[in-house]
């Protein structure tokens, strides 16, 4: 039986990027901080969210999305997670799903996991994190960040494959920075430091 809330479309053909040709603009600047970096959500619950990290990423330049382990509606072909994939549908489209966090991270030189828990010492800030990622970038290197369930954050194992972390400083008293809002601070601030290195020459 169809899933409520998942478009019906979802169960007959697969959907395809190719599907929604107008919907899926290619980024007119890239960089090599964008070859290099791969946005990696682990158990996201919610199909809102899964959507709107595509768009966020994309509109930053980003096209590489992977989901590990999404709950039964955050899946790609959601229809909230289209609706929220305004010219994005290619990004999420594409994004492969895992069922373990060894293989979404599979190839990657450097696995950067978020937090906004306590007590985690060495945990860079969003702008440092871009500075390092860009200068790997530039060596050929690849980045995976991980991104955790809205309400869990990464489990101990996704931590384990960590070598850093990075924490999006709040002001106010909240758990964390919803999920689509962490991606899109983290591929802001990628992109700001990929610009720099460029106009710098590096």
């Amino acid at each position: 039986l169809p899933v409520p809330g998942l478009s019906l479309r979802a169960h007959g053909s697969a959907m395809r990027a190719g599907d929604f040709p107008e919907d899926t603009p290619t980024p007119e600047l890239v960089l090599p901080v964008h070859g290099a970096t791969t946005f990696v959500l682990v158990r996201p619950h919610y199909p809102e969210n899964v959507g709107a990290t595509a768009r966020a990423i994309k509109t930053m330049g980003f096209v590489q999305l992977a989901l590990v382990k999404p709950g039964r509606l955050a899946t790609p072909q959601h229809e909230m997670a289209l609706k929220m994939a305004v010219k994005s549908k290619d990004v999420l489209l594409n994004a492969p799903i895992h069922s373990d966090p060894h293989a979404a991270v599979s190839g990657a030189d450097w696995v950067v996991g978020t937090t906004s828990r306590r007590g985690v010492s060495g945990v860079l800030l969003p702008r440092a994190l871009a500075q390092r990622a860009v200068e790997r970038a530039a060596r050929g290197e690849k980045m995976a960040l991980l991104f955790g369930n809205e309400k869990t954050g990464l489990g101990e194992a996704e931590r384990a494959l960590c070598h850093d972390f990075v924490r999006i400083p709040m002001a106010a008293d909240q758990p964390s920075v919803n999920l689509a809002q962490a991606t899109q601070v983290i591929a802001y601030e990628l992109f700001v430091a990929g610009l720099e290195a460029r106009n710098r020459g590096t």
